[in-house]
């Protein structure tokens, strides 16, 4: 029978009433040692249908927040297809585990599906598909936010150059122009919060659990750590990175000879040199073919990987008005593609991006080797230890000689810029994590906006205290509303510092035999969801861990790195 599925662009045509025979189908098949595992990859090439054809019609609604046609498209299909497949796919979840089969190399997918079946409720399906629409809405409000700057219209995003300029009052200017029209959606992000996070209590509440916290770590598949561990991550972090974070901030207040550090400073080169400029905004063919040769040069393989996303127009790498925030890189699960989201502006912290980004697309390319079912439910803790790993494994050809972008000169500053950022983000990450843990068990008082400013303003003191905001403390307390994973992925950023943490590690490798260490990088990524999270990160080179002392290991070696490059 799934000889007769069509093709994926027949496919987004079907109605659910073409595709529920399918389903039936599964639903009747006798289930054996023999035919097991030929069942799963049927169903995964079922799903890999549906899940491409609703993640490209998410895509388009980030390309274009304003593409009402688009939004109408995506939430339709979710409602009148996703919807009833989930129903669909929870019965034969059942249906397998009833069966106690338990086909070799299967274990953490079947791990997964027990607990899959364990949280579907019926009710909660409509709740998911408004979460979704209400995502939308964010992206549109952010999408839409823009500031005259000298007389021309620009995007939130296309305003970080001017964070960067050597002049300090240019930096106080734009920053506080866009700060003042963030501040001015504030009551409608306020209002889209409150829906959200009603929305997630009754998920929690249908699924019969305490909180929404306790639903989703069971539906993320966190199996190897606890809430607890994140607060321990978070003491760890309050210990030896925000005391590394303030040598950090002190130093860069005396090169800059000023008497505290404002935001507008942080971004700011501490020497006053101009930014850097990897590229022009508007030539990302540049940024294309320079990340492409400095890939090549990390690995043969992985630079062709990123040259067939090139060509088969797998990139949307520029910023524009009335796109979505941020940048992410998705997965076509049928045609085993990955595709990148970008908001480019001509800025080192693209070239970061891209790198960053390009890591999830190896991870993509690679696990694709595995059989159709073995390829899903990769820990996402690990997929950021792909992602960040690339960003230190290609640091080494970001020079001209190399193929890269700088001058040796450049590069070093380039790299310094960066391992000085990783130790700045495991405060806020923490700040993210911390505040998301206490919403989602105090969701009566996180209904009240005003106790999600006190709250974001009093984490942001105690991990990052060396940021001056006096005056300007409600922009400050107004932080959490620029997250978009606080609104639209919950629990999604501990996994960052997890991985930053791992990713280090695997640098550290690199120092002593970058073709070792990006072997085994690949090796790990291939696994895909085959072994649990510790295996993972184990067989990259690293140790799955959030201690102080695992973490003051990371902060010393950049830390030394950084001394380094400084005296080169």
């Amino acid at each position: 029978m799934f000889n007769q599925l069509p093709d994926l662009q027949t496919f987004g045509t079907w109605s659910w009433t073409q595709i529920e025979p399918f389903f039936k189908h599964l639903e009747a098949t006798t289930l054996s040692d023999g035919n097991v595992v030929q069942w799963l990859d049927e169903r995964a090439r079922l799903w890999h249908l549906i899940d491409e054809t609703f993640i490209r019609l998410e895509v388009a609604t980030t390309l274009d927040t304003s593409d009402e046609a688009a939004v109408e498209k995506y939430m339709r299909y979710n409602e009148d297809v996703v919807t009833p497949v989930r129903s669909a796919d929870n019965t034969l979840n059942h249906k397998l585990l009833a069966t106690n089969l338990q086909p070799p190399g299967y274990e953490i997918a079947l791990r997964n599906m027990r607990v899959e079946a364990e949280l579907f409720r019926e009710a909660n399906l409509a709740l998911m598909v408004e979460q979704d629409r209400l995502g939308t809405e964010y992206d549109k409000m952010i999408g839409a936010q823009t500031v005259m700057w000298h007389g021309e219209e620009r995007t939130i995003p296309s305003m970080k150059p001017f964070y960067l300029d050597p002049d300090r009052a240019t930096r106080e200017q734009a920053w506080r122009l866009v700060s003042n029209r963030q501040l001015a959606d504030n009551q409608k992000l306020d209002d889209l919060w409150v829906q959200f996070l009603t929305l997630r209590m009754k998920i929690a509440e249908n699924a019969d659990l305490p909180d929404y916290r306790a639903y989703k770590w069971r539906e993320s598949n966190r199996f190897d750590y606890t809430p607890d561990d994140c607060e321990a991550f978070h003491a760890a972090i309050e210990q030896v990175a925000v005391p590394a974070a303030n040598r950090i901030y002190e130093k860069r207040r005396r090169q800059l000879q000023i008497d505290t550090m404002r935001p507008w400073d942080v971004m700011a080169d501490p020497l006053n040199r101009a930014p850097l400029a990897p590229f022009a905004a508007s030539d990302i063919d540049r940024l294309n073919h320079t990340s492409s040769a400095i890939f090549h040069k990390v690995d043969l393989v992985l630079g062709n990987y990123f040259d067939t996303m090139m060509r088969e127009n797998l990139l949307d790498l520029d910023n524009r008005k009335n796109k979505a925030p941020g940048g992410y890189c998705t997965s076509f699960a049928h045609s085993k593609r990955p595709f990148i989201f970008m908001n480019a502006v001509g800025i080192h912290d693209d070239v970061q991006t891209l790198l960053h980004e390009g890591g999830h697309a190896f991870h993509d390319f690679e696990a694709r080797g595995l059989p159709d079912y073995q390829q899903n439910d990769i820990p996402i803790e690990f997929c950021e230890v792909a992602s960040m790993s690339m960003e230190l494994l290609a640091a080494p050809y970001l020079t001209a000689s190399e193929g890269g972008f700088y001058s040796d000169d450049e590069a070093a500053r380039a790299r310094i810029e960066h391992l000085e950022e990783t130790i700045l983000f495991w405060p806020y990450m923490a700040i993210v994590d911390a505040f998301q843990q206490w919403v989602y068990t105090h969701p009566q008082d996180a209904l009240n906006t005003d106790n999600c400013d006190q709250k974001w303003a009093e984490l942001q003191q105690r991990f990052q205290p060396g940021i001056d905001f006096t005056g300007i403390e409600s922009a400050r307390a107004d932080g959490w509303h620029r997250k978009l994973h606080i609104f639209q992925i919950p629990f999604y950023y501990v996994e960052y510092g997890l991985a930053q943490l791992g990713a280090v590690q695997v640098w550290g490798n690199a120092l002593k035999d970058q073709a070792q260490s990006v072997a085994s990088y690949r090796k790990a990524l291939a696994l895909g969801g085959t072994r649990p999270l510790p295996e993972l990160f184990s067989a990259a080179g690293a140790k799955f861990a959030w201690d102080a002392e695992t973490l003051g290991t990371a902060v010393d070696l950049i830390e030394r790195t950084v001394g380094e490059l400084e005296k080169s």
